[in-house]
């Protein structure tokens, strides 16, 4: 069922449509060196093969799991040949993230000197799988999941089809099966095709494919997710800042997003203890707390019983009152002492467990603070002598920190007051 013409071509308008990215080459312009970003199924190989096809090149395609410098020396000593005798070349380079630096590096020659033109294809963010010198000298055009009207046109598609469908056997998808099946595809052209030859394989010719075929057909249905990439990244990111924003809904979304996908439990659970200092801090300390136990109760629980504790989690810190000044007063804190020389500690702080340290005044004038009215010794100095007094911590007037604001403000005053 793969598209012949870019007539046929389903989806992706921002690259073909009349303002498209790539409506230059669909006019006749030379194609360029291009990297193909998108998700599984969205179109990419098949694009690169019509693009080709267009610009009547000849199309010679690596698949970057199996090929190396070997086989890309090879392919552009024929490149160079066949330029010889006016003949372009255009090499297509599947899956481009898993060559390694130096095989990326190998190709930046033959790009230069035109040798052929790459089309590269990839599903991780090209800032972070392709060198930068790579990247220079190709454009990266971005593809999109399939919408569902797009998934309907190829469903249709292969309904009809009598040569590469299914044509012949005169099928029709039962409304609620057809639903299923655009929602399972999640975007992806080639599970919707593969589900559905899998539900057609158990209906009788001119019959009706039910709900219940496609659900078998389907099986176990994983949400698009990769653990090491863009995917992974991008929801995680969504996942903090639902948190941070606190749309509790949003935050359960993502998280079960996640685990559906095949996400580590306990990284999210860790994930969760840090949001709760970095986001939360103060402002509700009983967040890291329940942070902490949902992380425990997953290690003892396990899945799918744990994850009850990483959502009740994941709603408490999204319904907490918010506060990063703990963070902040923490960054600001570590970037002093690295702008400045290492002071020493004050002698009436430093621990004297020798008669030589006694004699050398360590721990001399120390005032030990529960001696004093409400355990604060007045006008005892704590930071390094010579250091200004700092406020690096600085609460909000939001949940517990106000009061711990309310507090410190307190301390101030009567360190003040009694030290006069």
């Amino acid at each position: 069922m793969r598209p012949s013409s870019l007539a046929e071509f389903v989806g992706q308008p921002q690259l073909l449509g009349e303002h498209g990215s790539l409506r230059t080459v669909l006019d006749g312009a030379p194609i360029p060196s291009i990297i193909l970003w998108g998700p599984p199924g969205s179109g990419k190989t098949t694009l690169a093969r019509l693009l080709a096809t267009q610009s009547t090149v000849d199309f010679v395609t690596l698949s970057a799991v199996e090929s190396g410098v070997k086989e890309l020396r090879a392919v552009a000593e024929k490149a160079r040949q066949a330029r010889e005798i006016g003949l372009a070349t255009a090499l297509f380079v599947d899956e481009i993230h898993r060559f390694n630096r130096a095989q990326q590096d190998a190709l930046l020659p033959y790009v230069e000197e035109g040798i052929f033109t790459l089309i590269g294809a990839t599903t991780e963010n090209p800032s972070f799988a392709l060198v930068s010198a790579l990247l220079s000298r190709a454009r990266v055009h971005v593809l999109q999941p399939l919408e569902s009207t797009a998934l309907q046109e190829i469903l249709d598609r292969a309904l009809r089809d009598s040569e590469n469908g299914l044509g012949t056997h005169s099928l029709s998808l039962a409304p609620d099966a057809r639903s299923l099946l655009i929602d399972a595809a999640d975007g992806d052209a080639r599970r919707l095709l593969g589900i559905l030859e899998l539900a057609a394989d158990g209906t009788q010719d001119r019959g009706e494919i039910a709900e219940e075929q496609v659900q078998r057909a389907i099986g176990q249905n994983w949400r698009q997710f990769d653990r090491n990439g863009e995917q992974f990244y991008d929801q995680i990111s969504a996942f903090h800042k639902s948190l941070r924003g606190s749309d509790a809904d949003a935050a359960l979304y993502w998280l079960a997003r996640m685990l559906d996908g095949g996400a580590d439990p306990l990284y999210l659970a860790r994930r969760m203890v840090r949001m709760a200092s970095e986001d939360v801090g103060l402002a509700d300390p009983r967040a890291l707390s329940i942070a902490i136990a949902a992380r425990d109760a997953y290690a003892f629980l396990g899945s799918p019983e744990g994850e009850l504790a990483l959502a009740e989690a994941a709603v408490y810190l999204a319904s907490a009152p918010k506060s990063n000044r703990i963070e902040l007063a923490w960054n600001n804190v570590r970037a002093q002492i690295r702008r400045e020389k290492s002071h020493p500690v004050p002698l009436h702080l430093r621990n004297a467990p020798t008669k030589l340290l006694r004699e050398l005044d360590y721990g001399k004038e120390y005032q030990y603070d529960h001696a004093f009215p409400d355990a604060i010794a007045p006008s005892q100095l704590y930071l390094p002598q010579g250091m200004a007094k700092a406020n690096w911590y600085t609460p909000t007037e939001r949940g517990f920190e106000k009061t711990m604001g309310e507090r410190l403000d307190w301390i101030a005053a009567h360190r003040k007051t009694s030290g006069d």
